[in-house]
């Protein structure tokens, strides 16, 4: 699997390479030629994506090592900082860009434009936009977020291009040069695209949240597995694509013996892998009290002094020890919330209150996924 992976984006960012480099060869020669700033900007656009897509090899090949004793989860998290690296490549082509257009509209140059240029500068729309696609489609395929980031600046600069070609046709009909004004706004679209990578590419590294999706199938299957009552506290971290750990608590009976929650979690291991591809490296127990009545009233009393609190997201683990005369829960408090810890210990003292004979041993958790 991850063989087939690295062929394809190795593959696919050598096919960029070459367009992009014949691109950027023929906008170069043409755009000196013409005195067009813009066409040479754009050239040099194509310049960095062939860079970009240098490095997105690479990463590949340095992300694909294997484990050692140093780095026991691998080195998948390599490929994202290439996606970094690439992201202040784009960003330096952008400002090098910028500066050169500002001094074309201080100093402008009368561009001069022929038959042959405005079809070089067609066929190069024609071409970003058959290779953005083309490398986007691939990069989906195979969850690269490098591939995915230069198929899409493929398709921007195929805009770029049609709006070269547009001025071009503007001066030809009217005698009014845009060049240095489109060599500047091609210059912040850079800009402003390697700043969007930049951001997505360190939102990764600092480890983003699972997506809603993919927790709550994950925790839809946990769930499935016979003996187990709620899945909760889901943490995946994501060591490079397709390359996920993490951990859970699970809600289950307090009659449960040391061996059958052997087997319960061993199984559910299994299942999340088998349909997930995640691995589950920890899975931890809330205890459920199954046969207690008075169990059941103290949770049904918290739960309602937890209505009249919006910011409340969930409460789980609820269990009641009549030996030690302790209430234990945790409760999830929204991040939008104006004052957390206010609100956390509001509740404690409401069921304290309410509750005098117990002591609440109440756990603040993290609203780490849905």
């Amino acid at each position: 699997m991850n063989d087939q992976r690295e062929k394809i984006i190795i593959r696919t960012s050598i096919t960029g390479i070459l367009v992009n480099v014949l691109l950027a060869a023929f906008k170069a020669v043409t755009g000196l030629m013409s005195h067009s700033v813009a066409i040479v900007m754009d050239a040099v656009n194509n310049l960095s994506d062939a860079l970009s897509s240098v490095i997105t090899i690479l990463g590949t090949k340095l992300a694909g090592k294997e484990p050692d004793k140093k780095h026991p989860l691998g080195y998948g998290r390599i490929e994202y900082l290439s996606a970094m690296i690439i992201s202040v490549i784009v960003l330096y082509a952008g400002v090098s860009s910028l500066v050169e257009s500002v001094k074309k509209i201080i100093h402008p140059e009368v561009p001069d434009y022929s038959a042959t240029v405005l079809l070089i500068i067609a066929v190069a729309v024609v071409a970003k936009v058959i290779l953005g696609r083309f490398v986007k489609r691939n990069g989906q395929k195979v969850k690269s977020d490098s591939l995915i980031a230069s198929g899409s600046d493929a398709l921007n600069d195929s805009i770029i291009s049609a709006s070269t070609l547009a001025a071009a046709v503007i001066y030809l009909l009217f005698h009014i040069s845009l060049e240095a004004w489109l060599g500047a706004f091609i210059s912040a679209v850079i800009v402003k695209s390697g700043l969007e990578m930049l951001r997505d590419t360190v939102s990764e590294i600092l480890g983003e949240r699972i997506d809603a999706e993919t927790a709550q199938a994950v925790k839809h299957t946990i769930c499935q597995v016979e003996g187990v009552h709620g899945a909760y506290d889901l943490i995946i971290n994501n060591y490079g694509p397709n390359r996920q750990i993490g951990s859970v608590h699970i809600e289950v009976p307090d009659t449960m013996t040391a061996c059958t929650l052997d087997r319960l979690e061993r199984e559910i291991t299994k299942e999340v892998f088998v349909k997930h591809h995640v691995i589950l490296t920890g899975i931890s127990v809330y205890s459920m009290n199954m046969h207690d009545a008075e169990a059941v009233r103290i949770e049904t009393g918290i739960r309602n002094i937890l209505e009249a609190y919006p910011d409340v997201l969930q409460m789980h683990g609820f269990y009641l020890d009549p030996k030690e005369k302790v209430l234990k829960f945790d409760i999830i408090i929204s991040y939008d919330a104006q004052n957390r810890r206010q609100i956390y210990k509001e509740i404690v003292k409401k069921v304290s209150d309410a509750f005098p004979e117990y002591t609440p041993q109440v756990q603040l958790d993290f609203d780490i996924s849905d």
